[in-house]
């Protein structure tokens, strides 16, 4: 997004390793479209401002990720979620794309009543899945032999990193 070039690295930082470790998973095809996705709208603007053909790019991308998301819902609610994601970063798209480059993260940008509640709802999910990393006792004989890539902690942390993104890249649209 548009905000500073300190914070915004970082957010490509975070977006890029979290799609790469949910790549490695290879699970979770989606996820890894979002980190990727995330982590290339958040390069600073004074780096690299995309054409503005790119913004409906990622907005039929992540429109298509949304109709996947949407189809496979019927699966499990847990899919409702991916829906979310994908469908702020159509909203996210679309804002920027009809917006000039320098209007970004001075508010004012996208619809407020649609950016509010979407912060609303992935900051809801940050708290949440924050609490849910909270570690509990482990049970005597409870400790497994997972790979890495199998331990659910860090899937959590992937999705929480994430929520994360998602919360600072609404608040500099």
């Amino acid at each position: 997004m548009h905000g500073p070039a300190s914070s915004g690295w970082l957010l490509v930082a975070l977006c890029a390793v979290t799609g790469a470790y949910c790549l490695v998973r290879m699970r979770s095809g989606g996820e890894a479209l979002m980190g990727f996705g995330m982590a290339a709208m958040a390069v600073p603007a004074a780096v690299f401002s995309p054409p503005s053909w790119a913004w409906l790019a990622y907005a039929s991308v992540f429109g298509a990720a949304a109709v996947h998301a949407l189809w496979a819902a019927r699966a499990g609610a847990r899919h409702l979620h991916h829906l979310a994601g994908a469908a702020a970063m159509v909203y996210m798209s679309v804002v920027m794309a009809g917006s000039p480059a320098h209007a970004h993260g001075q508010g004012g940008s996208g619809v407020p009543l649609l950016t509010g509640a979407l912060l609303l709802y992935f900051a809801g999910y940050v708290l949440l899945t924050g609490v849910r990393l909270v570690p509990v006792p482990a049970v005597a004989g409870s400790v497994g032999s997972a790979g890495w890539g199998d331990r659910p902690e860090l899937a959590r942390a992937c999705r929480l990193s994430m929520g994360i993104a998602m919360v600072a890249m609404l608040l500099t649209l």
